[in-house]
């Protein structure tokens, strides 16, 4: 059995002051001037340490406070009070919702999953993954020692064609030669970011975690630099060239190169796999309507690996958008009647922003995942999108230090990885590639509200 797995995290500072989801609110006018203030028993010493940040214009009493809320009791007059943060909820936006913002913050920054302490307040149905509920069964009877215990627990997936079956001459010699298959311990690839500053910095603190986790980062050539050549065993190179235009010595050192689908595909992963027979070849292929139908003709011309990619929501490009994980299912089952999901690798990305989206979304039917923006977040990121309109970051991504950076995205895939092996454990699943489709263990509302609700107003016979 090989080695468990395991991600090494430590605290990675914050570069600038975290927004908080309250802050503190000290009136002056009224004050009674008491012998002893409150403020001076502050057990966190928060009113000593006050100061304000003036590139942000943020005062640190909200960030320092750990709304243990003795100052606002203790105060005669009532001029201390806690309230809701208004730069707080005007993160994000519907989709990456301040919650989710502070959340993948406290990962990047601890590499510990975030705890509540009072159980779960959010909606237990709503759109896109939140409709999705997950079987957690087995977690009456949990490992005696815990994920990290003796219960081994395989988060290992592989990328690549597979063989249906093996051939074997009258000798016992294999007749077939078994296509090249890249094995990586986490199901997790970094994509392409759909927006960003410059990303010089952020594309090799992507490199620099990839090595370190020991998965891939997406680097489109026309972004390849110099310094990138020693991480080139951690590199899926997106072809936004002509091949042509790509150095052979690059080609001979890379393990998987992406290439977007085009009616020529299949040629040019053809002479691909002629001059570098090891290379794995992925196709990039926006999701949408008909996907299932254009995935099941280049499995029959002998595609490897498809990348199918939604928008930052997670929606395909239709007048009328499935969510990914609707459209994922739809294409796993497809792909399944036809007796051929076995063959394919299919790598999906798209609005997946927390650790349980990537769980759910390989129930769907995904063999691993793509995620873009949640690195971004790592690093600090507001999700304000200035930088698609040419305004300057406010937390100076363009800037930022690859080893910082690389030292925050190790945190955040800690932190992603210990939730996915609780939740195979909570599963009695021992093994990731074993979650890949099982439907039955998980339930979804749109199924649940149409079996209940479609018989109502009928008259039984």
């Amino acid at each position: 059995m090989p080695p468990k797995y395991h991600i090494h995290a430590g605290q990675v500072a914050n570069r600038f002051q975290s927004i908080t989801k309250s802050g503190v609110i000290a009136w002056e006018e009224g004050c009674l001037k008491c012998p002893r203030c409150v403020k001076k028993d502050c057990v966190y010493k928060v009113y000593e340490k006050r100061g304000i940040d003036p590139r942000q214009m943020l005062e640190s009493l909200d960030s320092v406070c750990k709304d243990c809320f003795r100052c606002v009791q203790g105060c005669p007059n009532k001029l201390i009070q806690k309230g809701l943060n208004p730069s707080y909820k005007a993160l994000g936006d519907h989709y990456w919702t301040p919650e989710i913002i502070s959340g993948l913050w406290y990962q990047a920054e601890a590499g510990r999953i975030p705890v509540s302490g009072a159980g779960y307040g959010g909606p237990f149905s709503g759109p896109g993954f939140d409709a999705m509920w997950t079987d957690m069964s087995e977690i009456v009877r949990p490992t005696r020692d815990g994920i990290h215990g003796r219960e081994y627990i395989s988060t290992t997936t592989d990328i690549g064609r597979k063989l249906m079956a093996l051939e074997f001459d009258q000798a016992g010699s294999l007749t077939v030669s078994p296509p090249p298959v890249v094995e990586i311990p986490l199901p997790i690839i970094f994509d392409i970011l759909p927006w960003s500053p410059p990303r010089k910095g952020i594309n090799l603190a992507f490199l620099e975690a990839a090595k370190a986790l020991g998965t891939f980062a997406v680097i489109s050539h026309s972004e390849f630099t110099p310094e990138m050549k020693e991480y080139l065993s951690n590199i899926i190179l997106h072809v936004d060239c002509q091949l042509s235009d790509i150095d052979p010595a690059i080609l001979g050192a890379l393990r998987m190169i992406e290439l977007p689908f085009g009616k020529d595909v299949m040629a040019t992963q053809n002479v691909l796999k002629q001059q570098y027979p090891g290379l794995v070849t992925i196709i990039r292929l926006d999701i949408s309507p008909a996907s299932s139908k254009t995935i099941m003709q280049l499995v029959s011309q002998g595609a490897e690996v498809i990348h199918l990619v939604a928008d930052e929501y997670g929606l395909e490009k239709s007048d009328k958008p499935l969510f990914i994980k609707e459209r994922m299912k739809e294409i796993h089952l497809h792909l399944v009647e036809q007796g051929v999901r076995d063959q394919i690798t299919i790598i999906s990305g798209g609005g997946i922003a927390m650790a349980e989206h990537l769980a759910k979304q390989i129930i769907c039917g995904s063999d691993l995942l793509s995620i873009d923006i949640p690195l971004l977040v790592a690093m600090e990121c507001r999700v304000c999108r200035r930088c698609k309109e040419g305004i300057a970051c406010p937390v100076d991504l363009d800037s930022v230090d690859p080893k910082w950076g690389a030292g925050r995205l190790k945190n955040l895939m800690a932190g992603w990885h210990n939730q996915l092996l609780e939740i195979l454990g909570a599963m009695g699943i021992r093994e990731v590639r074993r979650l890949r489709g099982e439907m039955g263990r998980a339930m979804f509302f749109e199924d649940l509200e149409k079996d209940i609700f479609a018989t109502l107003g009928r008259r039984s016979l």
